[in-house]
């Protein structure tokens, strides 16, 4: 029977990367030391041909980012083995890597150049001073206080209250590997992004705000710089967010992925084509209503970086799309032929594609698959597994296998997943779990999510939808949500709960829960203020109070205005959209769990509610983690992890 301990027993299989000959590939394998209470990730080398696997680096780290350079002899990754991030290169045919980076605040991010002699590279940088400068001394210092300038002082998983330095800004750097010598590209009290690199190494292209004040701007311009001579040209400067840069073979060609702000943060991401010869752009994806990337949602897979698209030698293209429930891999050419490349029923969460583009390395999961590596021939359809690291588990845990529904609302189709009980048996009657997504704007997928196993593991039925403001369907429907919380998203779920009850009568009535985190765990709330159909409620990482959320959560103050068209001018339509309104309704049992360090949904939004609940003679149980952030649940502290789950379980077995 699966447990909470398979968190320990899992491996996370992703972002495969071919070498330049397309014969050999490596991938970052990562587990949860169980002893140590941290995630190590390492790099994994395989043989394309004979699917032989090897492991290349060991030791107590986590390697991310790995590329081989241009002629294939070095792989070049981060890693964290001294703390921060660095720079290390490996030779491809053996020996130890070799640190090549000492920066005081670490590597954010590096690409090869094109001549394989140099490497460029971002860091963070104090103002005043360069990248290559020494970290100051932190020994005997005393506290000093932390003047605030701007709205964004703060950002979840990073910190907040001096813990995000507002005097710090991101560099682009060229690391010179003869010489080891690190020269600073770029300056200025901004932040800079390091988006792509021509394939004749002539021009990289770069991201920068140079907004005087960033509090109201939400856009990443992109620039195309002449190493050179530094004269950049615009490649895109408007609202919204852009990335992923890869310049086609011929250097003609600049793609990138990215979403206007029609619908704010809503707006589905598509993939552009830049013409250098013509100055033209083409929205390449404009036809399908479904938006570009990955957009699941999961609890495994972990330091995923897949890339935003892939040329091939004949100027046709790859990326992934999120549509019903589904992350494709998608083909498209410059004529416009657009179709996808595998099939329906899985998560395609990391991949690489072959020059020519007729085969491809994918790491693939499914609802009872955690994921490997595959090979895939794109030409015939066929596929070879060629990486096994979670052939174990899979022999000796059984699992739910979840069944795909759909039901109509006033929005028209909604899709989800009915999981039976792993231990089944017909004509006993199980309690049903009902889980709702965070986001909103994200989805529930075909994909291994070892949560809604445990539940099922542990005899209860999970129901999961997509219901209106999820991503994965038509702009429309991810847009339905906006300026509606707990209205038509609430009918959607509850459409499911009905129609479910009616389709399978292993659900008893009678022994009903539902859970979910950050926006599900204002659902959860918003769920139980309004019916009392639920027998017990489990809210994680929530929202209560919309209006004290405003001016504490990191985006507060302009998340309220794009979901809500409400800011504090409009105290009373944000409490007509809080829970914490609707708190002398509650009947349901319910527990908060939230962490200490969230600083997207503060945890006074659980104080608030657990106080309010308490002072009613409500029955409420509330839970704290301490030093962790929002992503408990997916790359939090492993035995605060396990904790939540343990929690989780046993509020559901004294109530269901």
């Amino acid at each position: 029977m699966l447990t909470t301990d398979h968190l320990f027993t899992l491996q996370s299989v992703a972002n495969p990367v071919l070498s330049p000959s397309n014969e050999e590939a490596v991938f970052i394998r990562t587990h949860i030391d169980k002893e140590d209470n941290k995630y190590y990730a390492h790099l994994f080398h395989i043989h394309i041909e004979s699917g032989e696997t090897t492991q290349w680096t060991f030791g107590k780290e986590r390697v991310s980012s790995p590329q081989w350079s241009p002629d294939g002899t070095k792989i070049a990754f981060l890693s964290n083995r001294d703390e921060k991030n660095q720079l290390y290169i490996l030779q491809s045919r053996g020996g130890e890597a070799k640190k090549v980076t000492d920066l005081a605040n670490g590597v954010s991010s590096f690409t090869w150049s094109p001549c394989g002699e140099k490497v460029w590279l971002t860091g963070s940088v104090k103002q005043g001073k360069t990248i290559t400068d020494k970290a100051e001394k932190e020994e005997d210092k005393l506290p000093q206080a932390y003047v605030v300038n701007g709205m964004k002082y703060k950002m979840d998983g990073i910190g907040g209250a001096g813990l995000r330095p507002q005097d710090q800004f991101t560099q682009i750097a060229v690391l010179t590997l003869a010489d080891e010598k690190i020269e600073q590209f770029t300056t200025g009290d901004f932040h800079h992004g390091l988006a792509g690199i021509s394939r004749d190494g002539s021009r990289i292209v770069m991201s920068v705000n140079r907004a005087e004040n960033l509090d109201f701007e939400f856009r990443t311009p992109l620039y195309i710089v002449d190493v050179e001579t530094k004269e950049e040209k615009t490649l895109v400067d408007e609202e919204g967010y852009y990335g992923g840069v890869a310049y086609s073979y011929d250097n003609r060609y600049i793609a990138y992925i990215g979403s206007d702000a029609s619908y704010k943060n809503a707006t589905h991401n598509n993939v552009y084509i830049y013409d250098t010869e013509t100055g033209l752009t083409q929205q390449l994806t404009e036809m399908l209503d479904a938006p570009a990337g990955d957009l699941a949602v999961a609890d495994v897979q972990q330091g995923v970086d897949a890339p935003g698209v892939v040329w091939t030698e004949t100027n046709a293209l790859y990326f992934q799309l999120s549509t019903m429930g589904d992350v494709r891999l998608y083909y498209a050419d410059l004529e416009g032929s657009i179709f996808p490349a595998t099939p329906e029923g899985e998560h395609v969460y990391s991949y690489d594609v072959a020059r020519n583009g007729n085969w491809a390395l994918a790491a693939i999961s499914n609802p009872a698959f955690p994921g490997e590596v595959f090979f895939l021939d794109i030409t015939t359809g066929e596929r070879r597994q060629l990486t096994n690291l979670n052939e174990e588990f899979m022999r000796e845990v059984p699992l739910s296998t979840p069944e795909a529904i759909v039901y109509q609302t006033t929005i028209g189709d909604v899709h989800g997943w009915i999981m039976k009980p792993a231990a089944y048996e017909e004509g006993k009657k199980y309690p049903l779990i009902v889980e709702v997504h965070g986001g909103p704007h994200t989805m529930y997928a075909n994909t291994f999510f070892h949560e809604m196993q445990l539940l099922a593991a542990q005899g209860y039925g999970v129901l999961y939808v997509n219901p209106r403001g999820s991503h994965g369907y038509s702009q429309e429907f991810v847009d339905g949500v906006r300026g509606d919380y707990g209205s038509g998203d609430y009918e959607d779920i509850m459409a499911g709960v009905d129609y479910v009850l009616a389709a399978y009568d292993w659900i008893d009535e009678s022994r009903l829960g539902v859970t979910g985190g950050s926006y599900g765990g204002f659902m959860t709330n918003w769920i139980v203020g309004h019916t009392n159909r639920f027998k017990a409620a489990v809210t994680q990482r929530s929202i209560s109070n919309w209006i004290s959320f405003f001016g504490v959560s990191d985006i507060g103050y302009y998340f309220s205005e794009w979901q809500h068209f409400a800011d504090m001018k409009s105290v009373d339509k944000l409490w007509d959209f809080s829970p914490l309104k609707y708190a002398e309704n509650i009947e349901t049992p319910l527990l908060i769990l939230h962490s200490e360090k969230d600083f997207r949904c503060p945890i006074e939004q659980a104080e608030q509610l657990y106080i309010t609940l308490k002072s009613l003679g409500k029955e409420v149980g509330f839970v704290r983690f301490p030093d962790n952030d929002h992503n408990l649940s997916r790359t939090g502290t492993p035995n605060l992890r396990v904790e939540r789950l343990t929690q989780i379980i046993e509020w559901f077995n004294k109530y269901l």
